[in-house]
């Protein structure tokens, strides 16, 4: 019982991720990649995840701890390039994100209306500010937990976003989201923006979002003109 069980369990993860390898000293961050096997014959959308401070470090396996890697390992299967990068320390620098942005669309068959970025924590902070220096570089985006600057609200607002956050955070508080949300529609009363205040939520619970459809459900749906 216990071969078949390993025999099942090498199986599985040798299907899910086949095509998941690292890319290193070709962008300042390294990164995680995982190609779906149909990639050669069809243009593919991009999601890429930016993880949050306590999985930064030169170990790029500690990415896969939590968010999206996470998910795919637990059996979701993303219709995406998937890209998760690691930061070695301090915060993520948008200029080498979108560096990543154009190393993948440059080497892979690429949708370019179709590219979706997500992070948590220090990576939904790395998220709005990477959508806040280059949202006409991507289609749309998901901030969990973090926070961004006033002053990128207009560009902000240019692009479909959905901000999440929970209501019992003590690490990163409510608030940093919320000035966000609120410069973004004192901008933009028109902006496609959804906030989420996740009632009971904490710094840690609302890693949940990543093993639910609704975020991949709601980034897929939306396409650049």
């Amino acid at each position: 019982m216990k071969l078949t069980f390993l025999l099942v369990t090498s199986l599985f993860f040798s299907i899910s991720f086949g095509q998941l390898k690292t890319i290193t000293n070709k962008t300042t961050y390294p990164f995680w990649i995982s190609v779906p096997e149909n990639e050669s014959t069809e243009k593919q959308p991009i999601l890429i995840f930016l993880h949050g401070k306590s999985l930064s470090g030169t170990d790029l396996n500690r990415v896969k701890r939590y968010g999206v890697l996470r998910a795919m390992e637990r059996g979701r299967k993303i219709p995406a390039i998937v890209v998760a990068p690691q930061l070695a320390k301090g915060s993520w620098d948008p200029d080498k994100v979108l560096e990543i942005l154009v190393h993948v669309k440059e080497n892979y068959n690429v949708d370019a209306s179709r590219i979706y970025v997500c992070g948590m924590s220090l990576g939904g902070y790395g998220t709005l500010h990477f959508a806040g220096k280059h949202a006409d570089k991507i289609t749309a985006a998901v901030a969990i937990c973090g926070g961004g600057n006033i002053s990128d609200a207009c560009k902000l607002g240019s692009i479909p976003l959905w901000i999440q956050h929970g209501d019992k955070d003590y690490i990163v508080p409510i608030s940093e989201s919320q000035k966000v949300v609120n410069s973004i529609r004192k901008c933009n009363k028109k902006a496609n923006l959804t906030f989420t205040v996740i009632k009971g939520g904490n710094h840690s619970s609302v890693e949940n979002i990543f093993h639910q459809d609704a975020m991949y459900n709601w980034l897929f749906e939306q396409k650049r003109e």
